[in-house]
């Protein structure tokens, strides 16, 4: 079966349900691979955390604020395995301590917290020696509330309510920690996951961007190796002429010939959003057109199962581009395809 890149605008018209089926076929599910990205804990990192942890406080029999400070200042990432027994995210973690403590932990600062002692091992062994006195206020009442809430057994809550802390290791306050960390438990892999997250969800939450990424990487290294002439917008950017700036704009926005939009996404919501900005920059080269001005060809790079889920808008999108649309499989099609072509140097062409 041809592609709708591949074919006239009247195939493509007579044969649209196939048309829109050969994309959909072509459309990968990207939630099995993820990028690591620069703040990724490795499990042996995050195991060598625990056992500071599970060692300064005597297999948690010894659990006070000054042996957790100890682990803290050994290793600073025993301050993400405090965080994974807990089982909450940081912004909550800082509204706990802020509620029962009355210490003002901005939630920005409990993540600037979490993503520091990723890269600075040593981190709360400097602290010590620094002038830093409200960071080090602010982790004391983490380090306090944390204790607190872990050290006794959780509060009983009404039957249709569930509480947060009513996990296997947490249930019984002290006695359910100690009977994680002393009974031959798997309890550092079982914490890494719930670090992770749902699993990897928080870990997928924190490197969306770089998913999102992973198009546009791949188009400028194609435009890149072919050495066609772009500009690649940045996120946000105001460029005079485009409501909303495509990303990808060539070779210019003064004299704009080819405008590629890129994304991948799972979520279907997402993908309307992006069939949207699509379909208002084929209605500017159309209306530039009217006006007697120079058009320009609209390409949309996609992945993602969120592109996989109404046909009718693949059917509008495949209208609106003239068939210019790739995935990551037809990537590699993308210039011979295209006005792109056109910017090839000589030795490309022959």
């Amino acid at each position: 079966m041809p592609r709708p890149f591949e074919v006239s605008a009247d195939y493509l018209r007579d044969h649209m349900e196939e048309m829109v089926s050969a994309i959909f076929a072509d459309l990968q599910s990207q939630f099995l691979v993820l990028p690591k990205g620069p703040n990724f804990v490795e499990y042996p990192d995050f195991q060598a955390a625990y056992e500071a942890l599970k060692r300064e406080t005597s297999s948690f029999e010894n659990f006070t604020e000054a042996t957790v400070w100890t682990a803290l200042r050994a290793d600073a990432m025993s301050f993400l395995v405090l965080r994974s027994i807990l089982g909450f995210s940081p912004p909550e973690w800082a509204d706990l301590a802020q509620s029962d403590l009355g210490v003002d932990v901005p939630q920005n600062s409990a993540r600037d917290l979490d993503s520091r002692v990723r890269k600075e091992r040593d981190y709360f062994s400097r602290l010590d020696s620094s002038r830093n006195g409200k960071t080090k206020e602010r982790v004391s009442a983490l380090v306090y509330v944390a204790i607190r809430y872990l050290s006794r057994p959780i509060d009983k809550v009404p039957e249709d309510m569930v509480h947060r802390l009513a996990k296997f290791d947490t249930l019984a306050g002290l006695d359910s920690l100690r009977h994680a960390a002393s009974h031959h438990v798997p309890y550092a892999m079982l914490l890494y996951e719930r670090y992770i997250g749902r699993p990897f969800a928080s870990h997928r939450d924190s490197v969306s961007e770089l998913v999102g990424d992973v198009m546009e990487s791949a188009i400028e290294e194609r435009l890149s190796h072919s050495q066609i002439t772009f500009r690649k917008t940045r996120r946000a950017e105001h460029i005079p002429g485009f409501e909303q700036a495509p990303d990808f704009i060539i070779p210019d926005e003064i004299n704009p010939v080819v405008v590629i939009e890129a994304k991948i996404t799972g979520d279907d919501g997402t993908a309307r959003d992006k069939v949207t900005r699509i379909e208002r920059l084929a209605t500017m080269r159309d209306e530039r057109k009217r006006a007697g001005q120079a058009g320009f060809q609209v390409l949309a790079c996609i992945d993602g199962r969120g592109f996989g889920v109404r046909r009718e808008d693949m059917r509008h999108m495949l209208l609106r581009t003239e068939g210019k649309i790739f995935t990551l499989a037809t990537l590699d099609q993308m210039i011979q395809h295209t006005q792109l072509r056109e910017f090839l140097p000589k030795k490309h062409t022959q």
